[in-house]
């Protein structure tokens, strides 16, 4: 462990946290908009809403790395967290803003279990970001976080395969698969949160 000569700002941790229970909040949003009869052009704007805080949260993060001297941890690991974060809520915003713009009607159950991954990874993310204080049990989550992706791989790829094969309009078809695309995009961002959480663990052990 390294030498720290001044007081660290801990505020990054609850900066970190606040954001990935905005991820929990919008993976529930999201698969609200899957249901059936759902209200979709309201939960995309709810969505928004919490897209725009989670935005708030890294700009405040910039804000403190610019005016902070020492740092919990490196500061370009909390530069590479706090956008990571930011980028799975980016991702989920733009499926839904999709979804309604769209028009969409009855959409693939596909999309329904891709949101069921980024629910449960991004539950295991909301888990592990207290824990970065002490950065101890993190491990358990980073390698769960890499499965639920390898699972939303799989899930993706049977995704396009079904949007291809004749069920749908090419037209429908195109728009199905910028939602997946999306949907995908979240996948692997959530696990590029778990990833710069192992580098940070890594280096501060």
């Amino acid at each position: 462990m390294r030498l720290r000569l001044s007081p660290r700002d801990t505020s990054f941790y609850d900066h970190f946290t606040a954001a990935a229970n905005n991820l929990v909040e919008g993976a529930q949003l999201l698969g609200e908009m899957l249901a059936p009869g759902a209200d979709r052009p309201a939960l995309a704007k709810k969505l928004r809403d919490v897209e725009h805080d989670s935005d708030e949260i890294t700009h405040t993060v910039m804000r403190q790395l610019n005016t902070t001297f020492v740092t919990p941890f490196d500061r370009e690991d909390i530069y590479r967290l706090a956008n990571r974060l930011d980028d799975v809520m980016d991702f989920m915003e733009a499926a839904a803003d999709l979804v309604v713009l769209y028009e969409l009607g009855d959409l693939p159950a596909e999309n329904a279990r891709v949101v069921e991954v980024l629910q449960r990874a991004a539950a295991k993310t909301a888990e592990a970001m207290p824990r970065l204080r002490g950065l101890k049990d993190l491990e358990e989550y980073w390698i769960e976080v890499n499965r639920l992706e390898n699972e939303a791989d799989q899930i993706y790829r049977r995704t396009v395969a079904r949007l291809f094969n004749g069920e749908y309009d090419a037209l429908t078809a195109l728009k199905l698969k910028d939602v997946a695309d999306e949907l995908e995009a979240a996948a692997d961002a959530l696990e590029d949160v778990a990833d710069a959480v192992e580098t940070i663990a890594v280096k501060e052990s």
